[in-house]
């Protein structure tokens, strides 16, 4: 294979395309905050890294940019994907202040605004956007995790005082590791087992008052800190119990349900389930988010290991006798390049999903419950792929840039510690690729209950004749086709996912039998639905690459993105490449092949990585470090006077 060079890219006409719908805003977060210091400061205390981080958060708010993702009725901007893409942008900075700040303009401010009506939002909208009343979202329990329908907190409707009185029964109902709650969150956003008349509702949201202005304790309140973490010690993440705690009717989250003074329980949607799911469904900003912040961290270390990659000079070439700069070595390439290929794919990835969660939504629009559902789907896939690709990428940043990426002053460190959650909050990475799975497999029933008669028959004549092609190696020469041609790997990806998903579909049909073990069947089937879950992801997130290359303008970022997708597309396949040669989708030939293009294209795009990572529109003051030859302390200024 011939890999045609590619003319020198201005990074600045790839970071157009790059900043994508929203580009206004990243300009916007550029130049206000760029001259910031943001590196959190490893030396600091807990409690000084809390201060920081909570000055950073009167600043965003003293800014303005947390109301724009408000309700404009409300003194908002009604720009949900603008904010989303501002919050994102910290993640080049601290990210405990992005996490702080996704708490309490994301999470509890944005279940105030979706799960609240007129009463929630006249009341507290405006302080909540404000900074002036810091909340808390607190779902997560120790005992439940991520099986939120099992939570074990209840609220209890009391008629006679018209109040709800908020309980956790035992200690595996604590509520746990719930961001602003140690130090400086007054009111949560409470999910707890609703109980009106006797019968539970399942879990519902109310607003909880915890703490009084002065930061005591609320009666019935009790609040504990988590104490230090691996990282994000910037966050006052906390653990709280209610010993009958009482709270106003009022303070029930009624836009989906609702209780009379009487007791009595109503809601527009009668199937508890369904209810449940829709309620989860309007906060998919903050897992949408969480996906996002990962993705700037990537891209941050990805900059930092590159640049330093281009001047570490090691081991002498015998020709010239000449020190030889570590990102020459085809090894070296082989660590980042194709995880900088992939780190693109997400980012396009990434813009499609928050333009869709916008247009879905939009104040005032009228619901789409089908886009919501895929919406929900894409979300859950693309942050447990994300931050997956986030811990590995990291992790070989650092070990590209040897013992100097071990010291914290260059940052380094902090990313690999303060991402390292993301796998598991916001949804822990498996439990999502589940559910991802879990909605392929319903919309796969669907259409194929859709086939009628005639349809069916062919179906079933289709996978006769996929079967036979796959043992006797035919279907390897009947899809043989150019490793660089888009379609051709499209099809492969595609074809992968298919297979998976209708064996998959014909492993699990047995659970459907009268009397089956339908747990044990699904246990034993989940590795095969994990890897379903994963071609679905992998298939996405190169449609969006893909799509993000064809409607480039400038023919030079075209061809430059072009070869980084098939970098991306050929790398997903050689990592998958056991799967292709067993199913007989690729020869062992064409499995060699594929491993040779990988490399053929990662010499091809060296000259260009240097251009790539700059495309990511980065400032420098944060990506300062002695790593890098630059001054941290020179480089940037205080966030107090950058921001007076």
């Amino acid at each position: 294979m011939t890999v045609k060079p590619v003319n020198p890219v201005d990074p600045t006409a790839l970071r157009h395309v790059l900043d994508g719908r929203w580009a206004a805003v990243r300009d916007d977060v550029r130049e206000q905050m760029g001259a910031i210091r943001l590196h959190p400061d490893p030396d600091l205390s807990t409690e000084e890294h809390r201060d920081r981080v909570a000055d950073g958060m009167r600043q965003l708010a003293e800014s303005g940019r947390p109301h724009s993702g408000f309700d404009p009725a409300y003194g908002g901007g009604g720009d949900v994907g603008g904010v989303v893409t501002a919050f994102q942008m910290l993640g080049y900075g601290d990210l405990s202040l992005l996490v702080k700040a996704g708490v309490q303009w994301g999470l509890f401010g944005g279940a105030v605004q979706v799960l609240g009506t007129s009463r929630h939002h006249d009341e507290y909208l405006r302080a909540i956007m404000d900074g002036d009343l810091p909340g808390c979202f607190a779902m997560t329990e120790t005992g439940h995790g991520s099986d939120v329908q099992s939570l074990g907190t209840t609220a209890t409707y009391d008629p006679a005082a018209q109040e709800f009185v908020v309980h956790t029964p035992d200690p595996s109902a604590r509520k746990d590791y719930i961001g602003n709650a140690a130090r400086d969150g007054r009111m949560a956003v409470v999910f707890a087992q609703l109980i009106p008349g006797g019968r539970s509702h399942g879990v519902h949201g109310l607003l909880v008052p915890i703490r009084s202005e002065s930061g005591e304790a609320l009666p019935g309140v009790t609040i504990t800190d988590c104490g230090r973490k691996a990282g994000l010690n910037g966050v006052d993440n906390g653990r709280l119990t209610f010993d009958q705690v009482r709270v106003p009717r009022e303070a029930l989250l009624n836009r989906y349900a609702d209780v009379a003074p009487d007791g009595t329980y109503s809601s527009s949607i009668e199937n508890d389930t369904r209810r449940f799911f829709t309620m989860l469904g309007t906060l998919v900003r903050g897992r949408i988010s969480v996906a996002g912040g990962a993705g700037s961290a990537t891209q941050k270390a990805l900059a930092i290991a590159i640049r330093y990659g281009e001047t570490r000079r090691q081991f002498s070439d015998p020709a010239t006798g000449d020190e030889v700069v570590v990102l020459d070595y085809l090894a070296h390439q082989r660590k980042l390049l194709p995880a900088l290929a992939t780190t693109y794919a997400l980012h396009f990835a990434q813009e499609e999903l928050v333009s869709a969660m916008h247009d879905v939504q939009a104040f005032g629009a009228t619901p789409d419950e089908d886009a919501q559902r895929a919406l929900e789907t894409k979300a859950a896939g693309v942050k447990a792929v994300g931050t997956w690709h986030a811990t590995a990428t990291i992790q070989a940043c650092r070990e590209a840039c040897g013992g100097a990426g071990y010291l914290a002053e260059n940052l380094l460190p902090q990313l690999k510690a303060d991402t390292d959650v993301f796998t598991t909050f916001e949804g822990d990475n498996t439990v999502l690729l589940q559910l991802v799975a879990k909605g392929l497999l319903s919309e796969y029933g669907a259409k194929v209950k859709a086939l009628g008669t005639l349809g069916m028959a062919r179906f079933v004549a289709d996978q006769v004749v996929g079967a036979v092609a796959e043992r006797t190696g035919a279907r390897a020469l009947l899809e043989r086709g150019d490793l660089r041609d888009r379609a051709h790997q499209r099809r492969l990806l595609v074809d992968r996912e298919e297979h998976l998903l209708a064996s998959l579909a014909r492993r699990l049909r047995t659970a459907l039998a009268p009397g089956a073990d339908r747990f044990g069947i699904f246990n034993a089937a989940q590795d095969h639905l994990l890897r379903a879950a994963r071609a679905h992801v992998d298939r996405v997130v190169f449609d969006a690459f893909a799509a993000a290359v064809e409607r480039t303008p400038d023919a030079g970022v075209r061809a430059l993105l072009a070869q980084v997708c098939d970098l991306h597309a050929l790398s997903v396949i050689e990592i998958e490449r056991a799967w292709f040669v067993e199913h007989g989708r690729l020869t062992a030939a064409g499995s060699r092949a594929v491993t040779a293009a990988v490399n053929e294209l990662c010499a091809a795009l060296r000259p260009h990585a240097r251009t790539l990572v700059d495309g990511f529109g980065i400032p420098e003051g944060w990506l300062a470090s002695p790593l890098l030859g630059n001054d941290p302390t020179e480089a940037s200024a205080p966030a107090e006077a950058a921001l007076a």
